[in-house]
């Protein structure tokens, strides 16, 4: 299906820079996941968590142990690709705490954000995707002790008694990334 739309979408002038998201919400969908994440035009997964949940037959809420296994299929073969991922929503708009909870899960499997069903949701989400002050800073050093280290011939600097490789400064510019897009909409 993917590659029919973007097959479509190529023979349209206009749609020359469109992008396709595709939604993962179905075991077919989660099984095929690499094929998808390579697809033509594929700019990134938005997880439906409701409509796979229904499907697997699991219950939702509490730590979601029961799609834990397609939420890191889906984000394994987006990060195969490098495109984003973005977590499913979170039913109970009232519950601050739980979103809060869903939201720091989804951050800490590696998620680029998460989808929300009402506007209240917003404020809450932002907070916990975005950087600290804490990480930026922590960023921010790591980056300069690297180029540090690298102008003195080394391959590796340490910050804070931890090594900082490559690896590292590359997250670190991701998360100085996503510090500058969040100041960017505020």
């Amino acid at each position: 299906d993917v590659e029919r739309l973007a097959d479509r979408l190529s023979k349209h002038s206009a749609a020359e820079a469109t992008r396709i998201w595709a939604m993962m919400e179905t075991t077919t969908g989660i099984f095929n996941a690499a094929q998808i994440a390579a697809a033509p035009r594929m700019e990134g997964f938005v997880l439906g968590t409701n409509d796979l949940a229904a499907e697997i037959g699991c219950e939702t809420g509490g730590d979601r142990m029961p799609l834990m296994m397609a939420l890191q299929t889906c984000l394994a073969a987006a990060r195969m690709v490098g495109i984003a991922c973005v977590d499913g929503v979170y039913n109970a708009f009232k519950d601050e705490d739980g979103l809060r909870r869903e939201c720091r899960q989804g951050r800490a499997l590696g998620m680029d954000g998460k989808t929300l069903i009402h506007p209240a949701q917003v404020t809450a989400c932002n907070e916990v995707f975005t950087p600290s002050e804490v990480e930026a800073d922590l960023a921010r050093r790591q980056i300069a002790a690297w180029e540090e280290a690298k102008s003195a011939g080394r391959g590796v600097a340490v910050v804070d008694g931890r090594i900082v490789e490559n690896l590292h400064v590359a997250t670190a510019r991701k998360t100085l990334a996503r510090v500058d897009a969040a100041k960017a909409r505020a």
